[in-house]
């Protein structure tokens, strides 16, 4: 199984290949879109994050000892944002997410090229997906 290194690996390489942001932003609306849709039963008020400014869903499983994760956003970059979290966190054990290091959203010039608002949802997510991971890891 890839490590979640190496995911980050890839999506560095997937982005390096663009030069202007604007195919950058594409590429993450993209993403977004090719995501399975999440089950209405999981939009709920408890899923929904707190902390961002469009809405979005988070619906964790714990399944053999690994979390996985779905999302959905009704913004479309939010929702490429939140496919590249899952695609990197989802499937991995909660202690291999909480020393997880993703340094992928800084080497693609996510942070800086992120308005605040967005920004601040991206950490409230990686926040969010941390204390899934949390709760799980204390299950065991």
């Amino acid at each position: 199984m890839e490590t979640i290194n190496d995911i980050q690996d890839e999506i560095i390489d997937e982005f390096s290949g663009l030069d202007d942001w604007m195919d950058k932003y594409q590429l993450l609306i993209d993403l977004g879109n090719e995501q399975e849709p999440l089950a209405d039963e999981y939009k709920t008020e408890q899923n929904l994050i707190d902390g961002c400014q469009s809405r979005v869903w988070l619906q964790a499983d714990y399944v053999d000892g690994r979390l996985n994760f779905t999302a959905e956003s009704d913004a479309l970059i939010v929702k490429g944002i939140v496919a590249l979290l899952i695609r990197v966190l989802s499937g991995h054990t909660p202690q291999e997410i909480l020393d997880a290091d993703l340094y992928f959203i800084d080497k693609i010039g996510l942070r800086e090229h992120l308005s605040p608002t967005r920004s601040n949802g991206l950490v409230a997510m990686v926040r969010q997906i941390r204390a899934y991971a949390v709760a799980y890891k204390d299950k065991n």
